[in-house]
C-alpha cells in the first residue's frame, strides 16, 4: 500500500486543516522515523519550516481565523 505514501525528500509539501496539529515527519511519509516528531505551528501565518529536515509546509487556504484546538 505504497500508493498513498509521500516521498520524505520532497521539501515543500501542501497540507490541510485535516492535516492539524501539524507534525513533521507526517505519517504518510515514507520514512516516518527519519527525524524526531516536532509539532509545528502552521495556523496563524499558513506557513512552516521543518527545523530538522527543511521541508516547507504550506497550509491550504492560508491561515486559520481561530486556529486548531
Amino acid at each position: 500500500m505504497q500508493d498513498h505514501l509521500t516521498d520524505n525528500k520532497q521539501r515543500q509539501i501542501e497540507v490541510s486543516e485535516n492535516d492539524l496539529p501539524l507534525h513533521c515527519p507526517m505519517r504518510s511519509m515514507l520514512l516516518w522515523n527519519s527525524h524526531p516528531r516536532v509539532y509545528l505551528p502552521i495556523e496563524n501565518t499558513g506557513e512552516a519550516l521543518c527545523p530538522y529536515c527543511g521541508t516547507h509546509y504550506k497550509l491550504k487556504g492560508g491561515a486559520t481565523s481561530s486556529g486548531h484546538h
